[in-house]
């Protein structure tokens, strides 16, 4: 199922949107003029294609589109293109494109340019339903970005947060869904006691989550095109943390159903069980290692919250972090390569990363309030939540701590993001 089929078909538009900040970019980003597209068509669009590609280059902090302002001239394909003109605002790249409607949608027709070398890097065109204007320009502005940094786009990808607002003076939760730039934020549902712990399923179908409405944690499943939910757990004490296996046939979980907080793994076909740990300290926040063969878990089994390493096939847990006196909420890069993790050192807590062959720390944040990482199926960035004030707010940074962006909620508090896989 695509992403396009997803927003689509998922629940009532909410009126809280998510509006992007820039907060830091690359020292030297690359200049890129995406011109105003051509359109063949009658009335006006609904969407400004060219407007949201610059607004996703710019957002990656990687790019500087060229201000409309700015541009000397408007060319609908290369042919129209005056490489003098462009090379005297300093523009390496110039992207051109048409619209142009089609029988049930329309058709985009774009062309990314280099000025400098005066020739035409690409030209390609990308089909679509009458609604989906937005997700061509996102689909268009994947293919620019990886063209020019050989790194796959992820500005088409969604991700699911949650957002607590009070309605009559009692709290209420929502499960969102929204574009990764914020947009079209949508209310999947709503809950009268707390939901947390939002993850995707690797095709991008369905959602694990916990959630309180029963009285106490229990962890659903639900399905993303029917709403059609499914409670997996209903042990008395914890049931929380759900992580979906790298091929989408198991979760991995905390249950304290036997007294101590421990990992268990779930065969959803068979609805089995697993034990996987046996410890009296705390084990908690499970996630897969992106080989299925191994889990990273936080414990605190060394006397303070450290995360380490649970090899399937043995049974063998490996301690990974030493570097500073707390680190927990483990993910891992797409790669397998880098830990993702709250960091804290010196009392002060930050988002971090750790090469996991070196050991090697690196703090990506700077405030004492961020928490819940998750990183973007491409590896490039990571979205988590933090606070401003005292409202919660989602922001995002890149793993080379190089761009740094907010998403603050015009309604409510947002808290604990899940950045969505690829979606074919």
């Amino acid at each position: 199922m695509s992403t396009i089929v997803v927003s689509c078909l998922l629940a009532v538009v909410a009126r809280a949107q998510l509006v992007v900040e820039v907060v830091d970019g690359n020292q030297d980003p690359t200049p890129i003029a995406v011109v105003p597209f051509d359109w063949s068509g009658t009335g006006v669009l609904t969407e400004d294609v060219a407007d949201i590609i610059a607004s996703d280059l710019r957002r990656s902090g990687l790019f500087a589109p060229v201000p409309r302002a700015d541009m000397l001239s408007f060319p609908k394909d290369p042919q129209a293109v005056s490489y003098r003109d462009w090379r005297v605002l300093g523009t390496e790249y110039v992207v051109t494109g048409r619209i142009q409607p089609q029988p049930g949608g329309y058709r985009l027709s774009f062309d990314l340019i280099n000025i400098f070398a005066q020739q035409k890097l690409f030209s390609k065109q990308i089909n679509a339903d009458p609604q989906q204007l937005r997700d061509l320009a996102h689909r268009a502005a994947d293919q620019i970005y990886e063209a020019l940094t050989g790194i796959r786009g992820a500005f088409s990808t969604r991700m699911v947060y949650v957002q607590e607002q009070r309605r009559g003076g009692e709290p209420s939760y929502s499960l969102m869904l929204a574009d990764i730039d914020g947009a079209r934020s949508r209310r999947l549902r709503r809950f009268s006691q707390p939901v947390m712990s939002p993850v995707w399923s690797p095709n991008g179908q369905e959602l694990a989550y916990v959630s309180f409405e029963t009285g106490r944690p229990a962890i659903f499943r639900e399905n993303l095109r029917s709403g059609r939910r499914q409670q997996l757990t209903n042990f008395k004490g914890l049931n929380s943390s759900p992580s979906w296996s790298p091929d989408g046939s198991k979760l991995a979980m905390v249950l304290s159903k036997d007294g101590n907080p421990e990992i268990y793994v779930l065969d959803l076909a068979s609805g089995k069980f697993t034990r996987m740990t046996r410890h009296f300290a705390i084990d908690t926040e499970p996630n897969w290692m992106p080989d299925g063969k191994s889990l990273i878990f936080t414990s605190d089994r060394g006397g303070k919250p450290q995360i380490y390493q649970l090899t399937l096939a043995t049974g063998q847990v490996d301690r990974l972090t030493f570097d500073g006196d707390y680190n927990a909420r483990p993910r891992v890069s797409p790669d397998g390569k880098t830990l993702v993790m709250v960091h804290r050192n010196r009392g002060v807590f930050t988002i971090a990363t750790m090469d996991i062959s070196s050991g090697v720390v690196r703090a990506l944040t700077e405030t004492t309030l961020d928490e819940s990482p998750s990183v973007a199926p491409n590896g490039a960035m990571l979205m988590y939540s933090t606070k401003r004030g005292d409202k919660g707010i989602l922001a995002a940074v890149s793993l080379d701590a190089g761009v740094k962006y907010n998403l603050p909620s015009q309604q409510g508090n947002v808290r604990e993001p899940a950045w969505s896989p690829y979606i074919e």
